[in-house]
């Protein structure tokens, strides 16, 4: 039977058969530390590269430069901190991306216009609170999400307005009241659903009338007083009878504090 290991035949990154005599490490071999088809840094397969280093890593610094993007990217991982920052332009963004996941934040933060979006996300993971705000404004929706997460709810408003629905989304599941109020009529109706639900009690008039039936759906689960009694006469039954529903639960436990956020 098969290794599971050796699962993929054994190739050297450029192709053809691997070969021991000549290599930096073959030493290694006699002494059990590599072999081909297991873990090997001349082979095709990411596997095995990560295998070798993860045993070595000690020898990761000294293959930073290699040719094969795989072997970089890998060594990466187990390198010095001090010798990454050579790498901070290297041409391909799967070694960029592990910069970007151990680098100190002083030069964390010249990533953050690299040109590969998935670096820039991974930028703005681990870019510190206070520094992200430098990339509002990234002409990615999905780096701007991110930020989104992230951001100090003082900085959320400046998101509100943003022009993807993604963003829109993460901005509306933290942004703080009075701001909150801002995006009752957002263009989107999954925004406002959001709103809905988080807005507090005595605001929801705002959605008695919405043209989307989920939103007003999320506000008659939460609904007080006369808004509430507009909700329950909705031209659809699934709202009046969620209406009708929280109509009862405030019945039965009328000694309950209205909600206020």
């Amino acid at each position: 039977m098969t290794a599971d290991w050796n699962d993929i035949p054994a190739q050297h990154w450029q192709g053809g058969a691997l070969e021991c005599a000549g290599c930096a490490h073959e030493l290694l071999r006699a002494e059990g530390g590599c072999e081909p088809g297991r873990m090997c840094m001349q082979d095709a397969y990411a596997r095995r590269i990560d295998r070798f280093f993860r045993t070595h890593p000690g020898l990761a610094n000294q293959h930073l430069g290699h040719a094969y993007f795989e072997v970089r990217a890998i060594a990466a991982r187990h390198a010095d901190v001090f010798q990454l920052p050579a790498l901070m332009d290297d041409p391909d963004e799967t070694v960029r991306l592990q910069l970007a996941l151990r680098l100190p934040q002083r030069q964390l933060m010249r990533m953050r216009q690299d040109p590969h979006r998935e670096v820039r996300i991974r930028v703005a993971q681990g870019l510190a609170v206070d520094q992200l705000a430098s990339m509002l404004r990234d002409e990615d929706y999905h780096v701007r999400a991110t930020v989104a997460r992230r951001l100090p709810e003082a900085l959320l408003p400046l998101l509100i307005k943003d022009p993807d629905l993604m963003v829109k989304r993460e901005v509306a599941r933290r942004v703080p009241m009075p701001a909150l109020w801002r995006m009752v009529e957002d263009a989107e109706p999954e925004v406002r659903r959001i709103v809905a639900e988080r807005l507090p009690a005595p605001l929801l008039d705002a959605f008695v009338d919405d043209p989307d039936l989920l939103v007003r759906w999320e506000a008659a689960g939460r609904a007080l007083g006369p808004v509430l009694d507009r909700l329950a006469r909705d031209p659809e039954a699934d709202i009046r009878e969620r209406a009708l529903a929280r109509l009862a639960e405030l019945q039965s436990h009328p000694s309950t504090e209205p909600e206020h956020g």
